[in-house]
């Protein structure tokens, strides 16, 4: 039995967005979110290096990795902690890449900017949890909440285009 759960993957699945952390040669944290974050099999996580030149420089110095996954919804998700492989050519990353073509849908301009895939062997997974459930709320409230608060979001958006000063 792997490390990832089933729940975990689902999780991973629909988020598709996790946050990646590494370490720089200075040793100080860098953290970048990944919109291609999906599950490979029962112990690997896999994203996609479209514009990530910090991440894959630092491992490659460094392969430690944390991935955190959080549904911003119900406020829960996992961290993930493990060892990176940088994948730049080759079956393994063929495979990768016939996989957010085909399965995972990636939209093909952003496909074809990708170099690189990082494989993530997972060694640890811990749930993240909000402090908001130690106060007694059930995943019911806290979803009518942060729906609600996101829906407020959307609605208060100004997505007007911005023009051109002439």
């Amino acid at each position: 039995m792997g490390v990832l759960t089933q729940d975990m993957k689902r999780v991973v699945r629909e988020q598709r967005l996790g946050y990646i952390a590494t370490v720089c040669p200075d040793r100080s944290p860098n953290l970048s979110p990944k919109g291609t974050t999906t599950v490979w099999d029962d112990d690997h996580l896999v994203f996609a290096d479209i514009c990530s030149p910090g991440t894959i420089e630092n491992l490659r110095h460094n392969p430690a990795i944390e991935i955190n996954v959080v549904d911003p919804i119900l406020r829960k998700g996992n961290r993930f902690k493990g060892l990176a492989t940088v994948l730049e050519r080759g079956p393994d990353f063929a495979e990768v890449m016939e996989f957010y073509r085909t399965v995972y849908k990636l939209q093909p301009g952003l496909a074809d900017r990708v170099r690189r895939v990082v494989m993530v062997k997972v060694e640890r997974a811990l749930p993240l949890t909000s402090p908001i459930y130690d106060l007694g709320s059930t995943e019911e409230d806290v979803a009518t909440r942060y729906t609600e608060y996101y829906g407020r979001l959307g609605r208060d958006r100004d997505v007007t285009p911005s023009r051109p000063k002439a």
